[in-house]
């Protein structure tokens, strides 16, 4: 029997016997190769959840630019409208109404170069595909074969991304 005064062990409490076979060496380095596939998964977790960061930070602004692209797509066909009609050739009364269209023109331009917007200049440039939409060959005289020598609507680049292609005339051989 049991001493009353002496504290009865339950199982939790109890020290576990040794594996039969396995010593304490093999329990600590095996603790030690689980420790090491603990942390080496860690890392790993570390490093997934970090590259979906960047990820999601990567779609979020291409998200922002495509639908931003959209409503400035919108905005240049207004300026177009505008270019058009400050080419146009105005009596002297309509000076005054000339000048306050030309206001809101270059306020126009200054709010999408604000947001990132810049034209593609094409007149005298290489033809180039990616940047321009040919829509007439002509035989010029003094210019080069493949050279843009006419721009029928301005074409705009969104940062290094391009928004809207130039329409142009290219030169060819005569």
């Amino acid at each position: 029997m049991s001493d009353p005064q002496e504290p009865i062990q339950t199982d939790e409490q109890a020290p576990q016997p040794a594996a039969e076979g396995a010593s304490s060496g093999d329990q600590a380095s095996q603790v030690q190769k689980e420790r090491d596939e603990l942390f080496d998964r860690l890392l790993r977790k570390t490093a997934e959840f970090d590259n979906f960061r960047k990820r999601i930070d990567r779609e979020r602004k291409d998200f922002t630019e495509w639908a931003a692209a959209d409503v400035l797509n919108d905005l240049l066909a207004v300026m177009d409208d505008f270019d058009r009609a400050l080419a146009a050739d105005a009596p002297s009364s309509a000076q005054v109404y000339k000048t306050g269209v030309e206001l809101i023109h270059r306020a126009l331009v200054d709010l999408v170069r604000k947001r990132g917007v810049t034209p593609i200049q094409a007149v005298g440039a290489e033809f180039d595909p990616h940047l321009h939409q040919a829509v007439a060959y002509d035989a010029v005289h003094g210019a080069r074969e493949g050279e843009v020598v006419e721009e029928l609507r301005k074409g705009y680049m969104l940062g290094d991304r391009l928004l809207r292609p130039a329409l142009v005339k290219v030169a060819k051989a005569s």
